[in-house]
């Protein structure tokens, strides 16, 4: 199968394919003339990589997963590991977004009630508030 097809059927951009291939998140395919030729093996770790991806899950977590995907001596421990630091990873930049959406939204707030020649974000920005 082409690596346009695989595109369609995974979901991944062709250039991320290629990357992916050299990175090595996925072997790279034996070669038919001058085409890669990739099985349904190939669709599936790329299905797998695309969701653990679109979850935020790291390429390092990403490789660490894909050595413990069933069939290959998975311990579903190692694997509930890796995905309770993630969340707690995700928890953390929730919390830091909060702060800068609160902190964001006090900012615009203020503008439109200091002198023309004020700028409360811009200020904020320099240090100055």
């Amino acid at each position: 199968m082409k690596i346009g097809e695989v595109a369609k059927r995974t979901g991944c951009n062709i250039e991320t394919i290629r990357y992916y291939e050299r990175i090595g998140i996925i072997e790279p395919p034996p070669r038919r003339g001058a085409y890669r030729d990739y099985d349904p093996r190939d669709i599936e770790r790329l299905r797998f990589v695309r969701r653990a991806r679109e979850l935020g899950f790291s390429l390092e977590e990403v490789r660490a997963l894909l050595d413990l995907t069933p069939g290959q001596g998975a311990h579903c421990d190692e694997v509930q590991s890796i995905a309770e630091q993630h969340l707690a990873n995700v928890r953390a930049k929730r919390a830091d977004l909060e702060r800068m959406e609160y902190a964001l939204a006090e900012l615009v707030e203020q503008c439109g009630t200091t002198s023309n020649d004020r700028c409360p974000v811009l200020e904020s920005l320099a240090g100055e508030g």
